[in-house]
């Protein structure tokens, strides 16, 4: 196969991928203004072996951000407009992201109790939309997710969720243990979910301000969250597979707190 025709078979593969990403913005000046402009961007394409002179000009105006970049083939751009994309696509997420500092502070000015749930590199969309409809259910005042590593709101997930996205709160941080302490600080109990642990759920205390969390899919939560956690506590199982689905482990951790409080 000559380099024409592995050009072709990308585009067509490119092409036939549904992409169902509907808020994007392209093309280098639009990009730079978005970005001049603080919009709420998920994720920036880069086509590789982008134009110098103007990936120069996009890493300029990128200098002192934090948006997670990838660099693509140019069939994925392709996918997402015919127009002149001129090698960057920026996603914008269809949902404004808060400050956790500022939601925690906020309830806890109010009086209440905040009930917080840390995602640790939840990268499914699917799952990421599943946890937000049950915590949304289960009275969870807001989901904390990294900015890298971990899947963002985006319509897909806003429909998996059945719109709960669009009713939690989503707080995005660059430095996720350093969130997680700076919850710790105000008074929430750090609970980390993890197979490691010897404590069954059922006899944890998740009454009160906690922050419960959840680790990936692959590898669950990493060592250093589980140190810092004030407690932990894992599923009780019988089956021999080892793990269940985040979503479904999520959804009995939240329900087990909302059970001990009110029944």
């Amino acid at each position: 196969m000559d380099k024409r025709e592995k050009r072709y078979d990308n585009k067509k593969y490119w092409k036939n991928k549904k992409n169902k990403t509907k808020d994007f913005i392209f093309g280098v000046r639009s990009v730079i203004e978005a970005v001049r402009a603080n919009r709420t961007l998920n994720k920036i394409l880069i086509q590789k072996g982008m134009d110098k002179a103007l990936f120069l000009e996009l890493k300029e105006a990128l200098k002192g951000k934090d948006f997670p970049l990838q660099f693509v083939p140019v069939e994925k751009l392709d996918s997402y407009t015919e127009e002149n994309h001129q090698g960057v696509i920026a996603l914008v997420s269809p949902v404004e992201y808060y400050k956790v500092e500022e939601v925690v502070e906020g309830l806890l000015e109010e009086g209440k109790k905040p009930f917080i749930l840390a995602l640790d590199r939840i990268t499914d969309t699917r799952n990421f939309g599943a946890i937000a409809r049950t915590a949304e259910c289960e009275g969870v005042d807001a989901i904390l997710i990294p900015s890298k590593g971990s899947a963002q709101v985006t319509p897909d997930a806003i429909k998996t969720s059945a719109g709960a996205l669009n009713r939690i709160k989503v707080c995005k941080t660059d430095n996720f243990k350093e969130s997680l302490f700076y919850i710790q600080q105000c008074g929430l109990r750090l609970v980390a979910c993890t197979e490691k642990s010897k404590t069954p759920l059922y006899q944890t205390n998740l009454r009160g301000s906690v922050c419960v969390i959840m680790g990936s899919e692959e590898d669950g939560i990493t060592s250093d969250l589980i140190n810092l956690a004030d407690i932990s506590c894992k599923i009780p199982m019988r089956g021999k597979i080892a793990s269940l689905n985040v979503s479904v482990a999520t959804g009995m951790v939240l329900y087990e707190k909302l059970r001990q409080e009110c029944y």
